[in-house]
């Protein structure tokens, strides 16, 4: 039996046993570093990567990526959910919804009788509720009468004013739902109406669609205002870009109503003009708005750190009240602001002030908290925070979501700061439930401890926790206000159109136009360049003068082509032949290149 080969680790020492660990150990830590850099340098190179395919899909005009996965925890935290009633199955509740019957009401009732044999006895009757809906359409004759006064002045009766065109209100209604809120086309309008046997064209639905608006006009600014009056308003944006220019759509809402505001801009100016009513905007200056220096707007000038002595001059001048944005200009050039070169723009604050004053002015916001989704963290949109504001807190949880650990540590602590923050978003939920002092102190402590800690070993996930930390009034305004959302997400489902943030698409008729021009300007480029082998054979038909198919192979003439082009100019000039025409002996015959087939008769020599 050969003896065992001694192991080198064997023959070392235990000092030299002990350095070559450390050493091992010291290579170890460094690997690792060094792994964790790459990895958290390839995230980083995966982002920018689907960052690059992003704008490369809007480029192609390709669909866009899927949003982002919601994490559920506004369902997970739900008091259903905790009971345990009701669970899911496949997606869909396993409760049952109950009769709705009582929110109907019977119009009319119909007695069906049966054939039944002689001996039978009645036992009553077994009930069944349908519903239907009848789409007639009606003819009114309206005949208006004529009288002339002594003077010679003829005076007609006047019409309903719903008419526009000879078509009822209720047609008019339907042709609004229908465009607006069911994104109906209006070719498809026409042919819907037309089928039903109401007789019009597609000119008179564009005119039902632009005329006579100012009725809804009306209401929609009504509305607003009394939405405004509230105990609170969820506010909620989107962008979009619509023939070459950027859009913003501003959403105001709770549970009783929502209306839309659009505009070039998103910024506080814009958003202030839309609260005060006034919808039109100019290079950031105001169209239509009336503006007011009073109380309010002096401490808002205050709390947007404006000199004293620019304060002190608004408030000592007489003019309070400006009926338009001339007159606002002409008060501020008297003052002299146009000519204060510092920061910050004393005429843009004293704007927003300025509107700000003419909101309370008209008794708007009050005592109404602004509930917003504070969306991009850090970096607070500023049109938003004005007045009374609290953060919604499942926009405020995915910024946590939205993290992209590199590692186990990384991502057992993002895992541990979203079951906190759920944890605490249900407890918020009971507190809205049965509210008291002693409870909103207890949360307010507990909120410390969760968004206060100390290092969780993922740099990206401390200063996260901090920023949230630093709008603790705002993420806890439902403890002074129970009647307030814990979130703006709920206001979303009644949204007429559901693609406020997606690309508009052209209409058909551009497309039309696009293409008639293209056509006009020319013909297009061709999409594969010549090789040698096609340059060479246009050279010999030019310079040879021969036909660009044999007469023996026809090609079929399309006497309608679908994409007319520009016939190809051709050279002929007498001197190419002389000048660049190959010298060939006589019966020779020229051979096409590359294939080796002839091409035509033997030709003469040159000369």
């Amino acid at each position: 039996m050969t003896a065992r080969i001694p192991d080198s680790l064997e023959r070392l020492s235990h000092d030299d046993l002990i350095g070559a660990a450390r050493d091992l150990i010291h290579e170890v830590t460094r690997l690792g570093a060094e792994n964790e850099k790459l990895v958290g340098a390839l995230g980083r190179l995966r982002i920018e990567h689907q960052a690059v395919k992003d704008e490369l899909a809007r480029l192609k005009r390709l669909p866009p990526r899927p949003p982002h996965r919601p994490s559920g925890m506004d369902k997970a935290t739900d008091a259903k959910g905790l009971e345990g009633g009701g669970g899911e199955r496949g997606g869909r509740s396993t409760q049952r919804r109950g009769s709705q019957l009582d929110k109907l009401t019977i119009g009319a009732t119909v007695v069906v009788s049966a054939q039944a044999p002689a001996g039978s006895r009645h036992k009553g009757y077994e009930d069944i509720v349908v519903q239907d809906l009848s789409l007639t359409p009606t003819a009114t004759r309206y005949r208006r009468e004529r009288w002339e006064t002594p003077d010679g002045e003829t005076i007609v009766a006047e019409l309903d004013p719903g008419i526009v065109g000879g078509y009822g209100p209720h047609l008019h209604r339907l042709v609004l739902a229908l465009h607006f809120s069911g994104q109906v086309a209006c070719e498809r309008i026409v042919a819907l109406l037309d089928g039903m046997g109401v007789v019009i064209s597609k000119r008179q639905v564009v005119r039902l669609l632009t005329a006579k608006l100012e009725t809804f006009r009306a209401e929609d600014a009504a509305v607003l205002k009394a939405g405004l009056g509230g105990a609170y308003v969820t506010v909620d944006g989107a962008g979009a870009r619509h023939a070459g220019k950027s859009g913003y759509t501003t959403q105001f809402g709770s549970s009783n109503f929502t209306a839309f505001r659009t505009g070039p801009s998103k910024s506080r100016l814009a958003f202030l003009s839309r609260l005060c009513g006034g919808a039109s905007l100019w290079v950031g200056r105001l169209l239509r708005n009336r503006l007011a220096i009073n109380d309010a707007a002096l401490d808002y000038m205050k709390g947007r750190d404006l000199p004293q002595i620019v304060i002190d001059k608004f408030a000592a001048h007489e003019a309070r009240i400006f009926a338009s944005s001339g007159e606002w200009e002409r008060h501020v050039q008297a003052l002299g602001l146009n000519e204060l070169k510092v920061l910050p723009d004393p005429v843009l604050i004293a704007s927003e002030a300025a509107l700000w004053g003419a909101i309370h002015h008209q008794g708007l916001l009050q005592d109404t908290v602004i509930v917003s989704d504070d969306a991009g963290l850090p970096g607070l949109d500023p049109g938003i925070r004005v007045g009374v504001h609290g953060l919604c807190w499942v926009h405020a949880e995915r910024l946590v979501h939205k993290l992209i650990p590199v590692n186990d540590k990384q991502r057992n602590a993002v895992e541990v700061a979203k079951r906190m923050i759920w944890w605490f978003y249900r407890c918020l939920k009971d507190y809205k439930r049965a509210p008291s002092p002693e409870q909103a102190e207890v949360l307010r402590s507990r909120f410390d401890r969760i968004f206060k800690r100390g290092r969780t070993g993922y740099a990206t996930l401390d200063s996260l926790l901090k920023r949230l930390h630093r709008h603790k009034d705002e993420l806890l305004r439902v403890l002074e206000r129970p009647e307030i959302p814990l979130n703006s997400r709920r206001m979303r489902s009644i949204r007429p159109d559901q693609r406020l943030g997606k690309r508009h698409p052209r209409l058909r008729h551009q497309e039309k136009n696009l293409r008639r021009n293209r056509q006009r300007k020319g013909s297009r480029r061709a999409r594969r360049h010549a090789g040698p082998r096609q340059d060479l054979h246009e050279i010999e038909i030019v310079v040879l003068r021969l036909r660009r198919r044999p007469t023996g192979n026809p090609r079929t003439q399309n006497p309608r082509p679908r994409n007319p082009r520009q016939a190809r100019p051709r050279l002929s000039q007498p001197k190419l032949a002389r000048e660049f025409a190959p010298v060939t002996p006589t019966g020779a015959r020229i051979r096409r290149p590359f294939t080796g087939r002839p091409i035509g008769p033997s030709l003469p020599t040159a000369r």
